[in-house]
């Protein structure tokens, strides 16, 4: 018969309760995917939440937008599709720079709990939206406001400043076995 475990895993911390920034990042699958868990974690405890993703264009009906506005989450797409093939950059520059003020307004309106920033290291990344604006926006947001960041390679600023940085690392994948992207799992 074993013995039970009876060592706590951790300590409890003791500081103070407030907004955090989280960082879902790196080349694996599931970044988004965490980060529209939180979303749906923190509705259920009723924090006002809101998804701004920066790459889906706001015509966008995958799996997640049909969950969303089941569980009445607003969501926004601010971009015009995977902006890294777009044949017009210019534009897709602009939306990219529309949408940060979008997301500026509401991480200052005090209007949520939780804001999930979906994609945005790309347009950041890409020179489109300065890193430094987002960091002392981030910076300036109210006390208890909980930001997601998502994308490939977040910058270092913001990983430094963050407080919970995940690196997604891929292991193995179907795509690179020619399987090709499952509704309901990719999209």
């Amino acid at each position: 018969m074993s013995q039970p475990h009876t060592e706590k895993p951790y300590e409890k911390p003791q500081g103070e309760r407030r907004g955090l920034v989280i960082i879902n990042t790196g080349n694996g699958k599931g970044k988004t995917t965490a980060a529209l868990g939180l979303l749906v974690r923190a509705q259920g405890r009723g924090l006002r939440t809101r998804l701004l993703q920066f790459i889906k264009h706001e015509s966008a009906n995958f799996g997640e937008h049909r969950s969303l506005k089941a569980l009445n989450i607003p969501f926004a797409g601010l971009g015009d599709g995977f902006s890294w093939t777009s044949k017009d950059l210019d534009h897709s520059k602009e939306l990219a720079q529309m949408g940060w003020k979008e997301a500026r307004e509401a991480i200052l309106s005090g209007d949520y709990d939780l804001l999930v920033l979906d994609e945005v290291t790309y347009p950041i990344n890409w020179g489109w939206i300065d890193v430094q604006e987002v960091l002392e926006t981030l910076k300036a947001r109210p006390h208890m406001l909980h930001v997601v960041l998502t994308g490939r390679n977040a910058p270092q600023e913001l990983v430094e400043y963050a407080d919970t940085v995940t690196e997604m690392t891929p292991i193995k994948h179907a795509f690179d076995a020619g399987i090709p992207a499952q509704k309901g799992i990719e999209h």
